[in-house]
C-alpha cells in the first residue's frame, strides 16, 4: 500500500489546525486508499505541546492513519541515531544543520523529509500552523486531493487528473510529476503589510531589495506588485488544475507536496537560521530541471499570529526578513546557474542530482558581498524613514552588519555540506526506527 507523510511543523499553539489536518488525512485515506502518516513536528512550549497531543488523541481512529507527535527531544534522538548510521565524517555538524539552535524553515522541513523516508513514505505533503482550509458547499477544499491524483505518476498518466489543457511539451510527458502545489489567499505571506500601509514608497524600496540588483526599475516594480500576495483574495468555488512546469511564484510551502524519489530524497532545503524564504529552493530546482508539476487552486487561507507584532516578535521577524534579503545574493546566483544547466541538473534516471546542486551552492559562496552591503544600506535608509520601532530595528541591524553578511554566505556553505551528505542521510533514515526500541540505551 502506498504510504504518504502529511506533515505540520509548528512552534506555536495550533490544536485547531491539527484537527483540520486530521480531517485531511481521512480524506486521503478514504478517497485514495493510502496509508497516511500524520506527522506533527512540535517545537512549541510545553503547554502548547500538551494541547497538540490532546488534539491528536481526539482524532477519530482510522485503520490507515497513524499519528506521530515528536517534540524536539524525540526529533534529536532520531536524528542522532540516523547520523550515526550514515557513516558521515561530521555527524555532529549534520545534526546541528538538521536541528539547529534557532528557527529554521528549511531544517524543519528537512526533518520531515527524513522521517518520511524512515516511515517508508513515497511523498511529503506539507502544511503550516498559521493557515486554514477553504470550504465550499459544505465541503473542505483539501489540497491532498490534487496531490494524490498526480504526484509520482508520469506526466502522460497524470493528464487525466487535471482540468486544464496540458502545458507541457511532449518531450516531458515521460517524466514523473515531482511536485503538486497551490498557494494561499488572505494576508501577505510576509508580515510587512504595515510598511505598505505606512508608506507605499518605502514598501517598494524594501520589497524590491529581493530582486537581482541589475534588474530594471520596471522589473522591480512588477516584482513588488506580485510579491507575497499568493493567489490574492479570490475564494475557492470549483477545481482548476494544470499540468505544467510550475512557476515558483504560484506556489507556497504551506500548500505543497513533493515526490520523494524525484526531489525531496535527493536534495534538502537550505538550513539557514532565522531566514524566511529559505525553504523555497526546491520550487526553483523543480522548475529549472523541467520536472512536471501540477498547479491547482485549492488555496489555503493565510493569517497572522499575534506574537509577530509584539516587541520581541517584531524584532525577530524583521531580522528574518533582512536575512532573506541578504540570502538572495546567493540564491539568485544558484537559480541563474540552474536555469543554464537545465536537464544537466538530472541524473540518468531523471532525478535531480545532489552533486550538481551542491556545486552551484558552493560556487555562490565566492561572490563579492558588495551587493549585500548596498542592500543593508538601502534597508537602513528605508527603516529610518519609517521611524518608530522600524528605526529602532535599523539601530539593531547596524550593530550586526558584519555578522549578518557572514551568516548569509555561511548559510549557503552549510547547504552545500548538507546536500553532499543528503543521499547518505536518506539511506540511513530508511533503516533507522523513528523511536528508540524499548530497552535500547540512549
Amino acid at each position: 500500500m502506498r504510504s504518504i507523510c502529511l506533515t505540520l511543523p509548528t512552534n506555536r499553539h495550533c490544536p485547531d489546525t491539527i484537527t483540520a489536518l486530521g480531517a485531511e488525512a481521512v480524506h486521503a485515506a478514504d478517497h485514495f486508499g493510502v496509508q497516511v502518516h500524520l506527522l506533527v513536528l512540535d517545537s512549541s512550549a510545553p503547554e502548547d505541546r500538551a494541547a497538540h497531543a490532546g488534539a491528536l488523541r481526539r482524532l477519530p481512529a482510522h485503520p490507515r492513519i497513524t499519528a506521530h507527535h515528536l517534540d524536539e527531544a524525540a526529533q534529536r534522538d532520531f536524528l542522532a541515531r540516523l547520523t550515526a548510521r550514515s557513516a558521515s565524517a561530521k555527524p555532529e555538524l549534520l545534526l546541528d544543520l538538521m536541528l539547529p539552535d534557532g528557527l529554521s524553515y528549511g531544517a524543519c522541513t528537512n526533518r520531515a523529509f527524513l522521517i518520511a523516508a524512515a516511515l517508508g513514505c513515497e511523498s511529503v505533503h506539507r502544511r503550516d500552523s498559521d493557515s486554514r482550509y477553504q470550504h465550499v458547499d459544505g465541503r473542505t477544499a483539501f489540497p491532498v486531493h490534487h496531490e494524490l491524483l498526480s504526484l509520482g505518476r508520469t506526466a502522460a498518466d497524470a493528464v487525466s487528473g487535471v482540468t486544464e489543457p496540458v502545458a507541457l511539451p511532449d518531450s516531458l510527458l515521460g517524466r514523473r510529476v515531482a511536485m503538486v502545489g497551490s498557494s494561499f489567499v488572505g494576508e501577505l505571506s510576509v508580515d510587512i503589510a504595515q510598511i505598505r500601509d505606512a508608506d507605499p514608497a518605502v514598501y517598494h524600496d524594501v520589497v524590491s531589495l529581493w530582486a537581482p540588483e541589475d534588474w530594471s526599475a520596471e522589473q522591480k516594480r512588477e516584482l513588488v506588485e506580485e510579491s507575497f500576495t499568493g493567489a490574492g483574495t479570490e475564494p475557492f468555488t470549483a477545481d482548476r488544475s494544470l499540468l505544467t512546469v510550475v512557476d515558483p511564484m504560484r506556489v507556497d510551502m504551506c500548500n505543497i507536496a513533493f515526490h520523494g524519489p524525484s526531489v525531496s530524497e535527493r536534495v534538502p532545503l537550505p538550513p539557514a537560521r532565522d531566514t524566511i524564504g529559505s525553504d523555497y529552493l526546491l520550487f526553483h530546482l523543480v522548475q529549472h530541471a523541467r520536472l512536471p508539476g501540477v498547479l491547482h487552486n485549492r488555496n489555503i487561507v493565510n493569517y497572522y499570529t499575534g506574537e509577530r507584532r509584539t516587541g520581541p516578535g517584531f524584532l525577530a521577524y524583521q531580522t528574518r526578513f533582512a536575512k532573506f534579503l541578504l540570502s538572495m545574493l546567493y540564491l539568485h546566483h544558484v537559480y541563474d546557474r540552474m536555469a543554464e544547466a537545465g536537464d544537466a541538473l538530472l541524473d540518468g534516471d531523471g532525478r535531480v542530482s545532489p552533486a550538481a546542486v551542491a556545486a552551484l551552492a558552493r560556487e555562490s559562496t565566492g561572490l563579492d558581498t558588495a551587493e549585500n552591503v548596498r542592500r543593508l544600506d538601502a534597508l537602513d535608509t528605508a527603516y529610518r524613514r519609517l521611524g518608530g520601532r522600524y528605526a529602532e530595528f535599523a539601530d539593531l541591524l547596524a550593530g550586526r552588519r558584519a555578522r549578518l553578511l557572514d551568516e548569509a554566505r555561511d548559510d549557503m556553505a552549510d547547504f552545500a555540506v548538507l546536500t553532499e551528505a543528503w543521499e547518505g542521510l536518506v539511506a540511513a533514515a530508511r533503516t533507522t526506527p523513528l523511536t528508540r526500541p524499548p530497552g535500547q540505551p540512549r
